[in-house]
C-alpha cells in the first residue's frame, strides 16, 4: 500500500501553462534576491512541494536566508512552507532542521506584533507532529494572557487541537480553559473556549452555561450559538436535563440573530412537544420569514413549518398560526407564495376561513391594482385556485367568493380567468342555492370578456343553467349585442359601402394641407388619406370580431347554446307565438353565422365540422324532437357531473396518499437496536447534528432498494484494461451539485512508478475543482486518488483523461495510459414532478427546444412500454390512469420531470400497436421539449439508450 497522506490544510491554485522552475535559479533567487524576488522564489518553492517535489536541498537555504527576514508576508508564506514540507527523512525519523525551526516559531510566539503570534498559532493548530509541539506548550500557554483578543482567540484553539490530538502534552487543558473562560470578556475568545470545553469536558461547559444561564441572552451571537448546540447534544443524550435548559432555549428566541433563534427554534422542538413549545418554535419561524429579505431562508424556514404540520400532534397548534402565516404573502417572490398558500390551506379550520378569505379577497384585488409584472398573474391564478379549494372544503364561503372572482373574467390575463371559470362552473354545479346570484353576476360581467375562449367558456354556463324566461331572454339579448346588426353579411357590406360613399365626400369637401418632406419639396395631405385608417380601426362587437377572424368553433358553441335556451323556453311559454319568435330568432343568429362563414369575409373560412354543428343545432330547433330536449338538456349536465365526480375521488386518492400512516406498536413487534440501525431507520432519535452533517456530505437519506442495486460496485467504471501496466477503475458518486470521482490505481509492474498524475478533463457543463496530486508507486502497489467536479446543469457530461508516470531508471520520456471516457448519468439530477394540464400546455408552446425520439422496441405491450419509459427517464405521467386503461391499439401520455437544477423537461408518447398482430412491436415517437438544448438532448440519449438495454435476450431452443 502506498503511504498515506501527509495531512495538508492548504490548498493552493497552480496554472496548468506555467513553465516547471529550476531548482538552482530558485536557490540563487532565495540567497542572494530582494525581498520581493524572495518571496516569488519561496510562492515557486511551496508550489514545487505541493507537486510532489522533495526540495530537501533548498530547505537549510530556507532557514538561513529567509526565515530571519522580518516582513509579514514572507513569515505568513513560510507558515505554508513549513507546513507542506516533508518533515521526516526515508528512514522515517523527525529532520534535525526541524529543531531550528522549532526554535524560531518559539521566537515568534513571543513576537510583540499579534498578527505574527496570532497566525503561528493557527499554523501550530495543522502540526501533527508532537516532537515538534512539546518544545512550545509553555509559550502557548503564556499567550492565553495576551492583551489582543486575536492571539487568546487563536491560542485556545491551538491548546483544543493539540489537546485532541496529544493530550499527554498538555494533560490539564480543560481545567486551564475553564479558568481562562471565567475571566474572559472578549465575545470571540469565549466562543472558541466553550465550543472546546463541549468537546473536550461536557461537563465543566455545563457548569459554566449554568453559572450564567440568566446572562446568555446578552452573549453575542457566535456563542449563543454554540451554546444551541451544547444544550442541544446534553438534553439528547440525557432527556432527565430538558427540564434545567428549556427556559434558556426560549430566551434565546428573543436573540437578536436570526441565526440564533432559528436554531433555538429547531431545538426547542426537537426537545419539547409541548404545545406552548411547538407554538414558540412556529411563531419564531414565521416571524424569521416575514422579516428576512433572502428568499432561500424564507424557503428553508417554510420547509420547516411544514415539516412541523406533517407531525399529527403539531398540527392542531399550527391551526392557530394560520393568519400569521398568511402574513408570508408581503413576500414578493411566487416560489415563497405558493408554498405559502398551499401550508395554510392543509392548515385552515371552520374557525378561521372566513378570515382567511377576507385575506384572500384583499390580496386578489392587490393584485388587479398593482402595476402588471411578470408574476402578478400567476399571483393572481394561485390565489384564484386556493379560494376554489376553500369553497370546496368549506361550502359556506362559496357565497362571498364567487362574487369577487367573477369580476375576473374580464382579466387580461386569460389563464387567471380560465381558472376563475373553472372554478364558477363547478360551484354553479353543486351550489344549487347559489345559481341566481352566480348567473346575475355572470350576466352582469359578460360584456365585459375580452378571451375568446373565457367567452366561449361563459356562453356554455349561461346556456346550461338559465333557466327562467328572464335570464333566458337576458342572454339572447347580450347575443344580439355582441353580435351587432344582422344578418352579419350584409351590415359588413353596407359598412364598407358606407365607408367608401363618406371618404368619396370629405375628398371633395377636405381641406389640403401643405407638408414639407424630408428633400424640401412640397406634398400635399388631404382629409381623404387621413381619414381611411380610423374607419378601419371601428371597433365591432366582441362576438363578431371574433368570427371576422375566423374563430368559428365560438359560433358553434354559440349555437348549442341558442338550442339549450329555446329549447327551455318553448317548455316554458304556453304561447305559440312567442315560442315561435324565440325560435325564429335563434335559428336567424345561427343561420347568419353560416352564412358569414362561406361568405369569404372573414380572414379563415369556416370548417365542416362547425356547419355540421351549427345546422344540427337548427334541424333541431326545427323538429323541437322530446329525444333531443333529454340529450341537450339532461345527458350535458349529467357528463359535467360524472366529470367532476371523478375529480374530487382523484382528490381524495392523492389525500390518502399524502395522509401518514399513524405508527402503532404491536406487541410482536421486533426490537430495534440503535447500532443495527440504518442511518434512515433512526428517525427522531438520530443526533440533528449529526444528521444535517450527513445530509451534507450526501451519505445520508440512500434511497430504499435492495442492497445490489445501492451496492457501490454498480457505480465503478473500469478506465484501463486489465493488461495496462497501470490498472484504474472509478467508483462514481453524486452528491446533488457535486461529483466525486474515487480512482483506485493499481501498478501491475515490477517497477517503482514516480510523479503519477491522473490528468482529467471534462466536456459539458462540468468542472474540474482541484488537480490530483501526484504519487509515488511502488511495484504491484496500490493507492486511491479522489477528484472532484462541479456540475452547473442537467446535460450529459463527459469525463476523460490519462495516467502518465515516470519509471525509475528509465532514460525515455513519459509513459502514458489513455482513460475510458466516463460518462455522467443525467438521472441522478431528474426528479419526477406534477403540473397541471393547463400549465404543461402553456410550458410545451414556450419551449423552443424540441427532439424527436424514434420509439425501437423490442417491447409488444403498449403499458409495458410506458411504464419502462417512466422507469428509466425518471419521469412522472401526468395522463390519468383512466384515460390509459384498455385495448385500442394506441396510446398518448404527457410526462413531466424537473431537474434539481430548476429545469423542466416536457414529454409527449405517441405509440402504437397493429390490433390484429399480437406479436409486432410497439411504434410511434417520443417528442421531448426543454428550455435548453442540452436537456433536451440528453433525455433523447437517454430515452434511446434505455430502448437498446430493454431488448429481451432470444430463447435459446
Amino acid at each position: 500500500m502506498a503511504s498515506l497522506e501527509q495531512p495538508c490544510y492548504t490548498l493552493i491554485n497552480i496554472p496548468s501553462d506555467s513553465e516547471p522552475p529550476n531548482e538552482m535559479q530558485l536557490k540563487q533567487d532565495l540567497e542572494h534576491g530582494d525581498l520581493r524576488t524572495k518571496t516569488e522564489a519561496l510562492k515557486k518553492v511551496i508550489q514545487m512541494i505541493l507537486n510532489g517535489e522533495k526540495m530537501q536541498s533548498l530547505l537549510m537555504t530556507v532557514m538561513r536566508f529567509v526565515m530571519p527576514l522580518q516582513d509579514h508576508m514572507v513569515k505568513k508564506l513560510l507558515l505554508i512552507f513549513w507546513e507542506v514540507v516533508p518533515k521526516y527523512n526515508a528512514e522515517g525519523k523527525m529532520l534535525h532542521e526541524m529543531i531550528l525551526v522549532c526554535d524560531a516559531y518559539r521566537k515568534d510566539l513571543q513576537h510583540p506584533n499579534e498578527f505574527i503570534r496570532g497566525s503561528t498559532l493557527r499554523f501550530l493548530c495543522k502540526l501533527k507532529e508532537p516532537e515538534l509541539l512539546e518544545p512550545l506548550m509553555p509559550t502557548i500557554r503564556t499567550c492565553l494572557e495576551h492583551r489582543h483578543a486575536y492571539v487568546r482567540r487563536n491560542a485556545v484553539m491551538a491548546i483544543y487541537t493539540i489537546y485532541r490530538s496529544f493530550d499527554f502534552l498538555i494533560p490539564d487543558a480543560p481545567e486551564l480553559i475553564a479558568n481562562f473562560l471565567d475571566g474572559e470578556q472578549d465575545a470571540s475568545c469565549k466562543r472558541n473556549a466553550f465550543m472546546m470545553l463541549i468537546h473536550a469536558d461536557q461537563e465543566r461547559a455545563l457548569n459554566y452555561l449554568s453559572s450564567c444561564i440568566d446572562q446568555v441572552h446578552t452573549f453575542g451571537d457566535i456563542l449563543q450559538l454554540v451554546i444551541v448546540e451544547l444544550i442541544y447534544k446534553v438534553c439528547h443524550a440525557n432527556p432527565s436535563e430538558r427540564a434545567r435548559f428549556i427556559r434558556c432555549i426560549y430566551n434565546l428566541l428573543n436573540s437578536s440573530s436570526p441565526a440564533v433563534r432559528y436554531e433555538a427554534a429547531g431545538t426547542l422542538v426537537t426537545l419539547s412537544s409541548a404545545p406552548t413549545a411547538v407554538k414558540a418554535a412556529a411563531s419564531c419561524y414565521i416571524e424569521l420569514i416575514v422579516k428576512e429579505s433572502d428568499n432561500n431562508v424564507k424557503l428553508i424556514v417554510l420547509d420547516r413549518l411544514i415539516a412541523l404540520k406533517d407531525v399529527p400532534a403539531h398540527e392542531k397548534i399550527l391551526q392557530e398560526l394560520v393568519m400569521d402565516i398568511l402574513r408570508v404573502l408581503s413576500a414578493p417572490d411566487l416560489e415563497v407564495r405558493k408554498k405559502t398558500l398551499n401550508l395554510a390551506l392543509d392548515l385552515v379550520t371552520s374557525r378561521n376561513i372566513e378570515e382567511m378569505v377576507l385575506v384572500l379577497k384583499k390580496e386578489v384585488v392587490k393584485t388587479n391594482n398593482s402595476m402588471e409584472h411578470e408574476d402578478s398573474g400567476k399571483y393572481r391564478q394561485l390565489l384564484v385556485r386556493t379560494l376554489h379549494q376553500c369553497s370546496v372544503k368549506f361550502q359556506d364561503v362559496a357565497g362571498t367568493i364567487i362574487p369577487v372572482l367573477i369580476e375576473f373574467l374580464s382579466d387580461q390575463n386569460e389563464m387567471a380567468a380560465a381558472d376563475v371559470l373553472v372554478f364558477v362552473r363547478e360551484a354553479i354545479h353543486r351550489f344549487e342555492p347559489l345559481r341566481p346570484v352566480i348567473i346575475s353576476k355572470l350576466l352582469d360581467t359578460f360584456p365585459s370578456i375580452k378571451a375568446l375562449k373565457i367567452h366561449r367558456a361563459a356562453l356554455w354556463i349561461l346556456g346550461e343553467y338559465c333557466t327562467t324566461r328572464d335570464d333566458i331572454q337576458s342572454v339572447m339579448t347580450l347575443v344580439r349585442q355582441s353580435l351587432g346588426d344582422i344578418p352579419i353579411v350584409d351590415d359588413e357590406m353596407k359598412k364598407a359601402t358606407g365607408e367608401v360613399k363618406e371618404e368619396d365626400i370629405q375628398m371633395t369637401q377636405g381641406s389640403v394641407q401643405k407638408l414639407v418632406t424630408a428633400d424640401g419639396t412640397y406634398a400635399s395631405q388631404s382629409a381623404f388619406s387621413s381619414s381611411v385608417p380610423t374607419k378601419k380601426q371601428q371597433a365591432r362587437p366582441p362576438l363578431r370580431q371574433f368570427l371576422m377572424d375566423g374563430d368559428f368553433f365560438i359560433g358553434a358553441a354559440l349555437s348549442t347554446t341558442l338550442t339549450k335556451l329555446a329549447l327551455r323556453y318553448v317548455a316554458q311559454t304556453p304561447d305559440p307565438k312567442k315560442q315561435n319568435a324565440f325560435l325564429a330568432e335563434a335559428m336567424l343568429i345561427m343561420a347568419t353565422i353560416l352564412h358569414l362563414g362561406k361568405s369569404g369575409l372573414p380572414t379563415k373560412p369556416i370548417t365542416d365540422d362547425d356547419v355540421d354543428r351549427i345546422a344540427t343545432c337548427i334541424r333541431v330547433l326545427a323538429e323541437k324532437s322530446p329525444f333531443l330536449f333529454q340529450i341537450f338538456n339532461d345527458l350535458c349536465r349529467q357528463s359535467l357531473s360524472v366529470m367532476l365526480s371523478v375529480k374530487v375521488e382523484e382528490e381524495k386518492e392523492y389525500q390518502k396518499l399524502r395522509e401518514k400512516k399513524s405508527a402503532r406498536v404491536q406487541a410482536d413487534d421486533p426490537i430495534s437496536f440503535l447500532q443495527l440501525l440504518s442511518k434512515n431507520e433512526l428517525g427522531a432519535t438520530e443526533n440533528m447534528f449529526d444528521l444535517t452533517l450527513s445530509q451534507a456530505l450526501g451519505v445520508g437519506n440512500k434511497k430504499e432498494s435492495d442492497l445490489s442495486a445501492s451496492s457501490k460496485l454498480n457505480k465503478v467504471t473500469q478506465l484501463t484494461g486489465f493488461s495496462d501496466p497501470v490498472y484504474a477503475e472509478a467508483y462514481v458518486h453524486v452528491n446533488q451539485y457535486d461529483i466525486v470521482l474515487d480512482v483506485l490505481i493499481v501498478n501491475q509492474t515490477n517497477d517503482t512508478l514516480q510523479n503519477l498524475t491522473l490528468e482529467l478533463a471534462t466536456l459539458g457543463d462540468l468542472k474540474l475543482v482541484e488537480k490530483p496530486q501526484p504519487v509515488v508507486m511502488s511495484p504491484q502497489d496500490f493507492t486511491n486518488i479522489k477528484a472532484s467536479v462541479k456540475v452547473a446543469s442537467t446535460e450529459n457530461g463527459i469525463i476523460f483523461g490519462n495516467i502518465v508516470y515516470d519509471v525509475t531508471g528509465a532514460a525515455s520520456d513519459r509513459n502514458s495510459v489513455v482513460l475510458n471516457d466516463i460518462h455522467i448519468d443525467i438521472m441522478d439530477y431528474i426528479v419526477p414532478a406534477s403540473c397541471t394540464d393547463t400549465e404543461f400546455r402553456q410550458m410545451w408552446a414556450e419551449f423552443e427546444w424540441e427532439n424527436k425520439v424514434a420509439v425501437v422496441t423490442n417491447v409488444t405491450d403498449l403499458h409495458e412500454y410506458l411504464d419502462h419509459l417512466i422507469r428509466s427517464t425518471n419521469m412522472k405521467c401526468l395522463t390519468p390512469e383512466k384515460a390509459l386503461r384498455g385495448e385500442c391499439g394506441f396510446m398518448a401520455a404527457n410526462l413531466y420531470a424537473r431537474s434539481i437544477f430548476g429545469e423542466d423537461a416536457l414529454a409527449n408518447l405517441s405509440i402504437e400497436k397493429p390490433a390484429n398482430q399480437p406479436d409486432a412491436s410497439v411504434t410511434g415517437h417520443i417528442r421531448i421539449r426543454a428550455k435548453s438544448q442540452g436537456m433536451a438532448l440528453s433525455m433523447g440519449d437517454k430515452i434511446n439508450l434505455s430502448q437498446k438495454k430493454n431488448k429481451p435476450a432470444q430463447r435459446v431452443v
